[in-house]
């Protein structure tokens, strides 16, 4: 059972920066690669980056230059770095996992944690 714990959230201004955290277990961090999505009221769940087991890792084209998605391997924690903040980047931010990096964007997922809000005003 693939667990999830998102945390980092908060309210800020635009422009600021905030960076996110997800805490996995061992066997989730080894096995699984893992992604960030969000979902603003009203709209549709929003894929924002991704990274495979070895690292590799690809941004969506909204928040490329501004997000960095990283892997903290001696915490088995995955970061979103996230710089430049605008009011549209407001939203639930939820961390998953899926078996392949094909998964993720595709919303095969193993696990879905229960997210963290983001506010930029």
């Amino acid at each position: 059972h693939v667990q999830l714990v998102e945390s980092g959230g908060a309210s800020v201004q635009a422009g600021q920066s905030l960076t996110l955290s997800c805490a996995a277990s061992v066997y989730t961090w080894r096995h699984y690669c893992m992604g960030w999505f969000r979902q603003a009221p009203g709209k549709e769940r929003e894929f924002v980056a991704r990274i495979s087991v070895v690292g590799t890792t690809d941004t969506a084209d909204s928040v490329k230059g501004r997000f960095t998605i990283s892997r903290g391997n001696a915490d088995n924690t995955l970061y979103l770095q996230m710089n430049s903040l605008k009011p549209d980047d407001s939203a639930m931010y939820y961390c998953a996992a899926a078996r392949t990096f094909t998964d993720i964007t595709r919303g095969r997922f193993a696990g879905l944690g229960m997210g963290t809000q983001v506010t930029v005003s």
